[in-house]
């Protein structure tokens, strides 16, 4: 099953470009950047200063029916559900749409400083996080696992960067 990247507002080409070289790595299956014609405008909440990334996954649903695998858009614009005040990323459960929004992820939002391998580190956690959706899994338990929770950026940081052995056996395509 491919994997479909979709950049959206995401204004790095160097980080795209690794994270499609990572997951190549990771998955037996083919990725492929596709160009989405969403405008993101559409979907900011001018009280809050976010956009609603369920309403995102709800038009890209529409715009990638005919696509045969996992759709993960890629964002640098700040993303919420109502009853948070901010997500890192959402993703449909066992389904084939995600979003991850890398504002939240960049270290200068939290010390104003530049480090973009911690940058690279944290971005593929929460791709392989929410593809990890996707593929029909659930928080881990285990704090080495990619998929372990993390509603803050310490959690980011502390939980491992690839999914222990049970989460693994249930990726499709994912090399352990």
């Amino acid at each position: 099953m491919d994997i479909f990247v979709a950049p959206l507002k995401f204004y790095s080409a160097l980080l795209l470009q690794k994270l499609i070289s990572e997951l190549s790595k990771r998955f037996s299956s083919k990725i492929h950047i596709i160009d989405l014609k969403i405008n993101l405008d559409d979907f900011l909440s001018a009280e809050r200063g976010q956009y609603f990334s369920t309403q995102i996954i709800a038009e890209a649903m529409k715009l990638t029916e005919e696509l045969d695998g996992k759709i993960l858009m890629l964002t640098d614009v700040d993303i919420f559900v109502p009853v948070l005040t901010f997500i890192f990323g959402e993703a449909q459960l066992n389904g084939k749409h995600s979003i991850l929004s890398v504002c939240r992820l960049h270290e200068e939002f939290y010390s104003g400083i530049s480090n973009e391998n911690l940058l690279f580190e944290r971005t593929i956690k929460e791709v392989l996080h929410e593809l990890g959706h996707c593929y029909g899994l659930r928080h881990c338990v285990e704090w080495d696992c990619v998929m372990h929770s993390s509603p803050g950026i310490e959690e980011v940081d502390i939980k491992g960067s690839t999914f222990c052995r049970k989460c693994a056996s249930m990726v499709e395509g994912y090399r352990h």
